[in-house]
């Protein structure tokens, strides 16, 4: 009898444990079992250079969402952002590449504008600004000194 509740107990220590280790991997991993309700929103840039799909979009420094998808289309890059459902950005906002830190990744700032009209659903952001290559601007400086 007494093996039978110690082979019991240990039964479900480990179940509690397997538990406990696919939560752990489901929330550490940013992983969605079943769908997201956050909207997208796309927007194209000449230049993404660094830019990793999964990277964070921020407005004021708050996450409010994360990059899903980049593709190429017509020479330029198409990304399609993820944003939360209580966030609604205004048809003049301005999206930009930025690095955080020095040698930090890289993460889509969106600035705000002033219109009355809203982003909907599935919409892009008109306005954009592209990664600073700072290899280019090297170049410039060096090679087209007059």
């Amino acid at each position: 009898m007494r093996k039978i509740n110690i082979e019991t107990g240990v039964g479900i220590f480990l179940i509690m444990g397997l538990l406990c280790i696919f939560y752990l991997s489901v929330k550490l991993g940013e992983v969605t079992l079943f769908g997201t309700n956050q909207y997208p929103v796309k927007a194209y840039f000449s230049n993404i250079s660094g830019l990793k799909e999964g990277a964070t979009v921020e407005i004021a420094g708050v996450t409010v969402g994360k990059i899903s998808k980049i593709d190429l289309h017509d020479y330029e890059a198409s990304v399609v952002m993820l944003l939360d459902p209580d966030v609604q950005i205004q048809e003049d906002s301005i999206a930009s590449i930025r690095t955080q830190g020095i040698i930090g990744d890289k993460y889509i700032k969106i600035s705000p504008g002033g219109s009355e009209e809203y982003i909907k659903p599935g919409g892009e952001v008109l306005e954009t600004e592209s990664t600073i290559d700072l290899e280019e601007l090297v170049g410039k400086y060096i090679f087209d000194k007059e």
